[in-house]
């Protein structure tokens, strides 16, 4: 392992239903201050979901002009968004790097279904002559990588990567994984997400994966508590700027952290379920760690998948269990998903910028909204309020239907 290429963070992008911005994000976690609320991006007032963790603040003309918001998906646009500010803080000076070394790997989950929506209804009403042009280049999941590569001028690999809601954190994985195999010196991945359209959001209520908490949506993701009843559906983006060290050193830039273990793995168990003794999820969190050539008692924090769901919170907490063994009940642990929603195929990636900055700033945010602990869910969520921490290493769990679970171990560097 140490003769292997260290994979290092340089730079670091978000939206999310904090607003726009890492600095955004991370002071609203902080905080605990939920984004969630009322859908006002459709009209949902008929529908039995009416909350959603909408991308608070933004708006797509105060990024793009009318003419490319003809032929860019709101999904891509996040990742854009999320991309121009992460490259920026990496002080990535694109007129003197290698851009055939530069590649772009964002996933998304279903890429832009609004789009889609919007189409089919054309073609029902108005027939195939009305068909927008752009509709394959505005909804197809590889856009968002391919948006980016055609604004920075990235020729490197670039495509996206889908793996359902571990869909970020396996893009961040492949990332690392092309950097030290030697196919790219740095690349710009994540994962992004625009998911609230009623024929997105609708079918996770038809599998009753969704909370129906209407009344208080601030209070509607509960992750860990007995009172859970469901996730609240998000959208975003997460940008990370992932670099060999060498590269980032011959630059003169200096990394934020070291991407030092990353894992995947599929349960081949279930279509939405994980395996309930956690096996395959704490196999991936063990691997993880073995790949940062780290043990469980290195581990200072863990970002929780942490769905608020019945089935997911017990069942992560029996993996944690598992994979951490009597140290699972002494490392901090908390859900972004709490204050922000689940943004899908964007999760992963934004929950690993929360992460780093957790690590940057010592600081973990908390679980919001645990009240009234599962007796399931035994450990330290680290329940409502921010907790100052050092944190040397800290770990990034993404579990996603189909049984695809991703996690991310990330260091310190001094």
């Amino acid at each position: 392992m140490t003769d292997r290429t260290r994979v290092v963070v340089t730079g670091l992008g978000a939206v999310s239903a904090c607003g726009v911005g890492v600095d955004t994000l991370f002071d609203g976690l902080v905080a605990g201050r939920s984004g969630i609320g009322p859908i006002t991006l459709y009209d949902a007032s008929e529908h039995p979901i009416r909350i959603a963790g909408e991308a608070t603040g933004y708006s797509a003309r105060d990024h793009f002009e009318r003419k490319e918001l003809r032929r860019i998906g709101r999904f891509s646009q996040f990742a854009m968004v999320a991309a121009r500010e992460a490259v920026a803080h990496a002080g990535l000076d694109l007129a003197a790097v290698d851009l055939t070394r530069i590649g772009t790997i964002v996933g998304s989950g279903i890429g832009d279904f609004e789009t889609v929506e919007e189409q089919l209804a054309v073609l029902h009403r108005r027939g195939p002559a009305k068909i927008n042009p752009f509709t394959v280049p505005k909804a197809v999941t590889n856009m968002a990588a391919a948006n980016i590569a055609m604004e920075f001028g990235m020729m490197g690999p670039s495509f996206g990567a889908t793996a359902a809601c571990s869909t970020g954190s396996v893009a961040l994985g492949l990332g690392v994984m092309m950097i030290r195999s030697g196919f790219a010196d740095v690349v710009v991945a994540g994962g992004t997400e625009a998911c609230l359209s009623p024929g997105s959001v609708l079918p996770y209520n038809a599998l009753r994966a969704l909370s129906t908490r209407e009344c208080e949506p601030e209070r509607a993701s509960c992750p860990f508590d007995s009172a859970r009843d469901g996730f609240i559906v998000a959208e975003g983006a997460g940008i990370l700027v992932l670099e060999s060290e060498e590269h980032a050193t011959a630059r003169g830039a200096k990394p934020i952290v070291e991407l030092a273990g990353i894992s995947m793995n599929c349960d081949a168990h279930h279509i939405t379920s994980s395996p309930e003794d956690g096996s395959s999820p704490a196999r991936a969190m063990t691997h993880a760690l073995a790949d940062a050539g780290l043990v469980p008692t290195d581990i200072d924090y863990v970002n929780a998948h942490g769905t608020s769901t019945p089935l997911n919170d017990p069942t992560e907490t029996r993996a944690l269990k598992v994979a951490f063994g009597e140290h699972a009940h002494r490392v901090a642990i908390s859900s972004s998903k709490s204050m922000i929603g689940h943004a899908l195929g964007a999760a992963g990636a934004v929950e690993a910028v929360a992460t780093v900055r957790t690590i940057t700033d010592g600081i973990i945010p908390p679980t919001i909204n645990l009240e009234n602990p599962d007796p399931e869910c035994d450990l330290d969520y680290v329940p409502n309020v921010a907790r100052k921490a050092v944190v040397r290493h800290a770990m990034s769990n993404s579990f996603g239907f189909g049984g695809q679970n991703g996690v991310l171990v990330f260091r310190a560097v001094s």
